[in-house]
């Protein structure tokens, strides 16, 4: 039954990416806001097909933390559930921070590079950094929050990433806070698992972390700390000899 409740799933997300895709191209002459609006449903309707065929549900805790004003999210990372769910759950405008190849990938590069996001040349990769500041700036400027994951991948259950300072260092040249967020969905959708789990996931929302007089070193503990807390007090059992992050005076690791 599961694996039969997967299939149905997976002809779901192919029977309507396609059709979706080129509606997005439709709308290619339209502004930033309706293209995005009209974007955002086909990652709205794979969530719905997830509760629906998977019996995935979701839940949010501390909604009312995110700020209403330009932030930096700074997000666990377990799953394509989550890279589904905050753009086409949260109340402002999402920008990821993507490699600029996925620009040419039929169909899902289509709908991201309609969404002016934050896109990386890897053949310029000494400017890098200096190439997301120039772009996360604007996009700031426009209201809209630029989301990263600070471990970089996707991170099984139980287990932490290193924690890479690029976000935390965004926050700071640019002057905004970062929004710490916690997330348990690798319990029903693990990394590259064709059979999900239902249940249940969590999606934790801290307080912002202001970036001001803080070295980048110091805001990424900070961030480091909160999220694994989190992680551990969502669910003890698949965290039983993790490491509490400690922060040190002056270093911040």
């Amino acid at each position: 039954m599961l694996r039969l409740r997967a299939i149905l799933f997976l002809a779901f997300q192919l029977l309507t990416v396609m059709p979706w895709a080129f509606l997005c191209l439709a709308c290619a002459p339209l502004p930033l806001g309706w293209r995005y609006r009209v974007t955002m449903q086909w990652p709205r309707m794979v969530i719905w097909a997830a509760r629906v065929l998977l019996g995935i549900r979701h839940q949010v805790i501390g909604k009312e933390n995110l700020p209403d004003a330009p932030a930096i999210l700074l997000s666990k990372h377990q799953s394509t559930w989550e890279t589904l769910f905050y753009p086409s759950s949260m109340p402002r405008e999402l920008c990821f921070v993507f490699k600029r190849e996925l620009l040419y990938l039929p169909f899902f590069g289509w709908g991201i590079w309609l969404l002016d996001m934050i896109h990386i040349n890897r053949g310029r990769a000494t400017d890098a950094f200096e190439q997301v500041v120039r772009q996360g700036e604007r996009k700031l400027a426009q209201g809209r929050w630029i989301i990263m994951f600070p471990e970089g991948t996707r991170i099984p259950v139980g287990a932490k990433g290193r924690y890479k300072s690029g976000g935390s260092r965004l926050a700071i040249r640019t002057g905004v806070p970062v929004v710490p967020i916690a997330v348990n969905s690798g319990e029903c959708w693990p990394k590259n698992a064709f059979v999900k789990t239902a249940g249940l996931i969590t999606v934790s929302i801290g307080q912002p972390i202001p970036s001001a007089g803080k070295s980048a070193d110091q805001l990424n503990a900070e961030v480091e700390l909160w999220i694994e807390t989190e992680m551990r007090r969502l669910n003890p059992a698949r965290y039983p000899n993790a490491e509490t992050p400690v922060l040190r005076a002056g270093s911040g690791t």
